[in-house]
């Protein structure tokens, strides 16, 4: 009798150190393989919503079940797209909240928009449409969105080349708003199509108004690469005056440069770390020519040169929107 006591005792030991953890990590049964359905309606809580007043809006839905879904705004007027995306049973603040910003350059404007909600593995697409009355403002240091024109206090040379453009043009291809700047020309002699030099003085300082601190500056600009164009160079120096003289001086003040060259088709937001910038030669790092240490406050003048190698034919871009920011790049 002892004896078969002592094997049911053994016997409920083993089971009970076998016990299987209740806990159970990943998706259920029911999210994997249940059927899905909208317990409460596709709904956007503003549908004519001012992103310029900050503003927002939340699109809200419930579903039976945890599923991947994807939100997509796009701008009917500007082609502007926001994208959203989730795993979970419902839509709300916490997860689907829109504040007016951009996936897919162009910036979204004052326009119509389309809304698009679907589903990872489901036929259902849900659709709306909402209104935005006012893109959103960005805090920084705004250099130009040619809104109002070529800034008068800038100036520019232009070679006397073929099918020179450099202007404002005024469509919806814009990166921001309604207006952006030209650059384009063939030029069968020179590197060089054209170039644009932003003087501080045009914002009323001797110097610009920024930060002395490199880590947390950020220079933004929009580049528009025509689809056909595969030779264009932007290069953006930054002459700082070293010595607070009020003048550059090209033989011994630095000269810190930014070479973007357009590779993917349309917009592209180009951001850059003022500590990151160097000094370039023929496209090339090179030694500092003053004293080597990036000092944004001592910022006395901008250029723009817009150059393609002069055997490869016609060249364009756009730019669009330049702007410095602090803590952070540029989030359109």
């Amino acid at each position: 009798m002892k004896k078969g006591i002592a094997m049911l005792l053994i016997t409920a030991l083993a089971f009970q150190g076998c016990k299987v953890d209740e806990e159970f990590e990943g998706p259920s049964l029911t999210d994997l393989y249940g059927s899905f359905a909208i317990l409460e309606e596709f709904d956007i809580t503003d549908r004519s919503v001012n992103f310029s007043e900050n503003e927002t809006t939340t699109f809200t839905a419930t579903f039976n079940k945890n599923v991947s879904w994807k939100l997509e705004i796009k701008g009917l007027s500007s082609g502007a797209i926001k994208e959203i995306t989730g795993f979970s049973s419902q839509l709300d603040a916490t997860n689907a909240l829109w504040n007016g910003s951009t996936t897919v350059l162009p910036m979204f404007r004052p326009e119509e928009c389309a809304v698009e909600l679907t589903f990872a593995n489901e036929a259902d697409t849900l659709r709306d449409t909402l209104n935005v009355t006012g893109g959103r403002v960005h805090t920084g240091f705004l250099l130009s969105d040619f809104e109002a024109g070529f800034p008068t206090s800038w100036n520019t040379f232009v070679q006397s080349g073929a099918n020179m453009s450099f202007i404002v043009q005024t469509n919806n291809n814009a990166a921001q708003g309604s207006r952006y700047y030209d650059m384009g020309g063939t030029v069968g002699w020179d590197w060089l199509k054209g170039l644009v030099n932003i003087p501080a003085t045009a914002y009323g300082g001797t110097h610009f108004d920024l930060t002395s601190n490199p880590e947390g500056l950020f220079f933004n600009v929009m580049i528009y690469k025509p689809e056909e164009i595969n030779n264009a160079l932007v290069l953006f120096q930054f002459k700082e005056d070293d010595n607070l003289d009020g003048t550059y001086n090209t033989a011994n003040e630095d000269l810190f440069a930014v070479e973007v060259s357009p590779s993917v088709n349309g917009w592209s937001l180009i951001s850059v770390n003022y500590a990151d910038m160097v000094t370039l030669v023929n496209g090339q790092p090179a030694a500092p020519i003053g004293n080597g240490i990036r000092e944004p406050h001592k910022l006395k003048e901008i250029s723009v040169l817009f150059l393609a190698n002069p055997t490869s034919g016609y060249s364009q871009s756009y730019m669009d929107y330049l702007i410095f920011t602090e803590n952070g790049p540029l989030i359109p």
